[in-house]
């Protein structure tokens, strides 16, 4: 509390208000926001953005609401600031302070128009260079048509917005690629790019001299969606985000609904929810083993991996009915109760999979070829992983002990022991053995819950019109990539107003182009393959 009140102290010389809705934010106005950022991550050690959401408010302007972290202390702070200039919104970039605002802030200015000063590449991040208008606007003007575009791309050209000594800005253009660079396309075809991503690498021989990342080839529009959905109909979308974290990100969506809520669900389903997230972790790291060792030719692996996988699928299908999509969590619960056999089935694939992790070792980690191809590669630094915000195993495998059920406890992960798994070396080598040995301790987990589930409600009472209170609101989870986060703003209706999920992928992409400069081309295949990123996650 001391912290929060110092922090409200020094903010006030910055002319921020206090609000209380909700989980509480400070507002900030645009003309002192760059100041108060600075104080927060160079004096106040918050150098941790959780996640940067563009807003509109309507009257009162467009603008961001930013999560902030202290990694040291945990403390964090919830910042707003909006220019109320509808027809040429403009707020600092912070993409300086930490790394992860770049691609965030092109994402706002996709989708809402703001300019950023000082961004030193605000293209278009998911929509078409051509695309008219700003579609998350409230005022956006749905008859304009996106497939009648005329404009050229704009592929080779970074767009920035520098302020004039009048306090105008203007447009400036630099070239991405110099004209005698050699620019290759890895995908968005191609298989080790886990998705329809797209990668221009300047190459020089090969070695990488820069990377370009293209996103939005999937783009759906999800958070837009939210917007004309009731907070039943919006958990459906979690499923299609990172489909390998369905579990875990729908359990994020139900968390933040049911804290607006104030509703507190049972001891019961909070059990059914941790082994369920685990079943998932478990299932979502034995696809990344198998793919991994694909991309790099390892087939024994890939085989067994999928072999495992099936076993766990068989559990989660049996009590969910699903597979891959999961539709489990519910607001206030989950919508079935666990499968008599549950208990049986889980106990059993703990002793088999513990038995099956030397294959993976004997095979793979010791090999001599996947050793040399992963040891010393990609290295991304614990201050880079931070600033990007790439957390999961990534981070974790960089020395960053950046693990949700760590830092904010939530289901019943405050009641069970297990280690969370940190490296110093930050490499390929590194972020694959991390996934690997959290497995290990997924079972660990599942093991001292599974015989100790109490009874009670498996789905609580709630009203069948859902209306949030005016306010915002933010969840998080242990993803299998990472923190997945929801953010919610409610203005007392049955629709929210604002929702934001908080991509586990993008931060992964947005470093790609810093671990792998001075790369071999070939590297890039391992330095994507144990990134982790799942692309519908990123797109949304």
């Amino acid at each position: 509390m001391e912290n929060n009140i110092d922090i409200k102290t020094r903010l006030a010389a910055f002319d921020a208000e206090w609000s209380e809705a909700g989980d509480g934010l400070y507002r900030i106005p645009a003309r002192s926001f760059r100041k108060a950022a600075e104080y927060l991550k160079e004096e106040g050690g918050f150098d941790f953005l959780r996640s940067l959401t563009g807003m509109d408010w309507g009257e009162k302007g467009l603008g961001c609401v930013y999560h902030l972290e202290n990694t040291s202390t945990g403390a964090n702070v919830v910042l707003a600031t909006a220019d109320e200039n509808r027809d040429n919104p403009s707020l600092p970039s912070v993409h300086d302070l930490w790394k992860g605002a770049n691609l965030n802030e092109r994402e706002a200015y996709d989708f809402f128009g703001i300019k950023f000063i000082g961004h030193p590449d605000l293209r278009r991040l998911f929509l078409r260079d051509d695309w008219k208008g700003h579609p998350f606007r409230k005022d956006y003007d749905e008859s304009l048509n996106p497939l009648n575009m005329e404009n050229e791309s704009q592929d080779d050209t970074a767009l920035s917005y520098e302020m004039t000594k009048a306090g105008d800005y203007i447009l400036k253009r630099h070239p991405l690629f110099e004209e005698e660079e050699y620019v290759i396309n890895i995908g968005p075809q191609h298989p080790a790019t886990h998705g329809v991503l797209r990668f221009r690498v300047s190459l020089e021989g090969e070695t990488i001299k820069k990377i370009d990342p293209h996103c939005g080839y999937i783009h759906r529009g999800i958070e837009k969606l939210c917007e004309t959905s009731t907070y039943p109909q919006t958990l459906g979308f979690t499923d299609r985000l990172d489909y390998l974290g369905a579990m875990q990100n729908r359990h994020a969506l139900c968390m933040c609904i049911e804290k607006a809520l104030g509703l507190q669900v049972s001891d019961r389903i909070q059990y059914i929810r941790t082994i369920m997230d685990e079943l998932q972790r478990i299932d979502s790291h034995l696809l990344y083993i198998s793919c991994l060792c694909q991309d790099m030719g390892a087939l024994t692996v890939f085989f067994f991996g999928f072999r495992d996988r099936e076993k766990v699928l068989d559990i989660l299908e049996q009590t969910t009915g699903g597979r891959l999509i999961q539709t489990y969590n519910t607001i206030g619960g989950v919508q079935a109760d666990i499968h008599p056999d549950f208990t049986r089935k889980v106990k059993e694939f703990i002793k088999y999979m513990r038995s099956k992790m030397d294959e993976y070792h004997e095979i793979f980690t010791g090999n001599v070829i996947a050793q040399k191809r992963l040891v010393g590669t990609g290295v991304l630094s614990r201050e880079d992983a931070i600033s990007f915000g790439a957390t999961g195993g990534t981070g974790r495998a960089s020395g960053w002990a950046c693990d949700v059920r760590k830092r904010h406890p939530y289901g019943v992960y405050d009641k069970v022991d297990f280690k969370e798994i940190v490296c110093s070396e930050g490499d390929c080598f590194a972020r694959y053995m991390v996934r690997v040995k959290e497995i290990e301790e997924s079972l660990k987990i599942m093991e001292q819950l599974i015989d100790n589930i109490p009874e009670g409600e498996y789905q609580m009472k709630v009203k069948p019109i859902i209306k949030l209170p005016e306010g915002s609101w933010y969840s998080a989870v242990e993803g299998s990539r990472g923190e997945f986060g929801v953010f919610i703003e409610s203005h007392g209706d049955k629709y929210p107003y604002r929702v934001k999920f908080r991509s586990t992928g993008l931060p992964l992409v947005a470093c790609v182009d810093t671990i792998s400069r001075n790369a071999k081309i070939a590297d890039l295949i391992a330095i994507g393959g144990t990134l982790d990123y799942v692309i519908p996650d990123i797109d949304r």
